[in-house]
């Protein structure tokens, strides 16, 4: 008996590029080939390797795994076939197969069939098992991303990813309800919705906003959180703050990418909002939800950007005190807008500016999280690690926010929901144990 192809299948960056890994998972295995994620013993006979091209580090990454691999290859003197796709094989293909000739096949963003023909090619069969594919998913199985749309409308000065992927082109409601359904049929307790930019879901297909509409049809099935990622400020659908107000199932969490508060960067930046309406949006957003959690991402070092200008910047994270907050050093990107500017600042003092501003949300985090002690929450546990299970609130998304930690004395299993009262508190984690089982 043939025994079965094994691919080794690693994902970098986004979690838009996880959905994109399990899918091609899920392909695979129809096809009859065994498939697993960041197999670490060379015992496979393709390695896939998902690339990020978002900014100079995530780049960086993408080629030190691909050149991980080749070394692998030849110091274990084996075989297997080395395949590149996504975001930085589509911007930069022909200059990786000119520095890196050991990859054996290279494809861009949206070309999962290529992939899978051409493995087919190898193994010389045109076997196809299933009629059918589900995605096969990578990290727990309780939690799921799921993507409702493909490309950018948004043409953001730094940003070079409407470059790669395109146009908005939103899925229809019924194409996401089925993979939804077909998620929760695996154990998935909390879908996570992503895209470029979730707060305009339909205008392209339908016309219209629905996103409101999308999230009311999500939550007549059996799952039991849905959490909102990556939406635009600019013509925020404000309609989803009062469904948030009437639906239990929709997590009081938005994660809403700022960049900066700064009206000219913002200008610059091609955001189409100033620093007042940013900070009226997030005040009415609050007023609505009072318990909302607010995740925002930031940039500094933007070309130009004066001193007084990241003062501002400083003081707005200041004084608005965000649950949440990611920040990175700007990046040329090349084909974008900004890469024309003068990109005057050093890279000390782009860190510089960066540690400043992560310092300003440590001390943020920190007093927000210890005014958290002696409440209780309903908490989905994820994993168990070392001494503690794992686990998050309602408040928290996974890999970037907060974690409660629990002792693994307590009778919890990983999957489940529990009230869990909090104990202790520290910059990023919160420490408690179980009150009762949450229903």
């Amino acid at each position: 008996m043939q025994k079965k192809i094994k691919i080794n299948l690693v994902s970098l960056g986004c979690s838009k590029n996880t959905v994109d890994s399990e899918s091609l998972a899920g392909e695979l295995i129809s096809e009859g080939f065994s498939v697993q994620y960041n197999m670490q013993k060379p015992s496979f006979n393709f390695v896939i390797i998902n690339t990020c091209g978002f900014i100079d580090k995530a780049k960086e990454e993408s080629i030190n795994t691909i050149l991980s691999f080749v070394e692998l290859k030849k110091q274990e003197n084996k075989d297997f076939k080395i395949i590149v796709f996504g975001c930085l094989a589509q911007r930069y293909k022909e200059e990786l197969l000119k520095e890196i000739p050991e990859i054996d096949a290279i494809f861009g963003v949206m070309q999962q069939s290529k992939i899978i023909s051409t493995i087919k090619e190898y193994c010389n069969t045109t076997k196809n098992t299933k009629p059918y594919f589900t995605r096969k998913l990578s990290n727990a199985k309780h939690y799921a991303y799921l993507k409702i749309a493909e490309g950018c409308n948004r043409r953001c000065s730094f940003c070079a990813i409407p470059l790669i992927k395109g146009n908005y082109v939103s899925r229809s409601i019924e194409d996401i309800l089925e993979e939804a359904n077909e998620l929760i049929e695996q154990g998935v307790k909390e879908l996570i919705l992503i895209a470029q930019d979730t707060s305009c879901y339909g205008m392209d297909l339908y016309k219209k906003n629905r996103l409101k509409d999308l999230i009311v049809e999500l939550s007549k099935t059996n799952i039991q959180w849905i959490r909102l990622q990556y939406s635009y400020p600019n013509q925020f659908p404000l309609e989803i703050l009062d469904l948030m107000t009437e639906n239990s199932k929709l997590c009081h969490y938005i994660d809403m990418p700022l960049q900066h508060f700064n009206d000219r960067i913002l200008a610059s930046m091609n955001r189409n909002i100033t620093g007042k309406e940013i900070t009226e949006l997030i005040s009415n957003i609050r007023n609505k939800v009072p318990d909302i959690a607010l995740r925002t991402t930031l940039i500094v070092g933007y070309p130009e950007e004066t001193k007084e200008e990241f003062g501002e910047l400083e003081n707005a994270i200041k004084n608005i005190q965000f649950d949440r907050m990611g920040a990175f050093t700007y990046s040329k990107e090349e084909g974008t807008k900004a890469a024309l500017l003068n990109d005057n600042i050093s890279a000390k003092e782009k860190q510089k500016r960066l540690d400043e501003l992560t310092d300003i949300q440590q001390e943020i985090s920190f007093d927000l999280n210890q005014k958290k002690i002696g409440k209780t929450f309903k908490v989905l546990i994820d994993c168990k690690e070392g001494e503690y299970f794992v686990g998050r609130t309602q408040y928290d998304s996974p890999e970037v926010d907060n974690e409660v930690l629990i002792p693994i004395t307590e009778n919890v299993q990983i999957g489940n929901f529990y009230n869990i009262l909090i104990t202790d508190a520290v910059e990023f984690d919160l420490y408690g144990r179980q009150i009762e089982n949450a229903k």
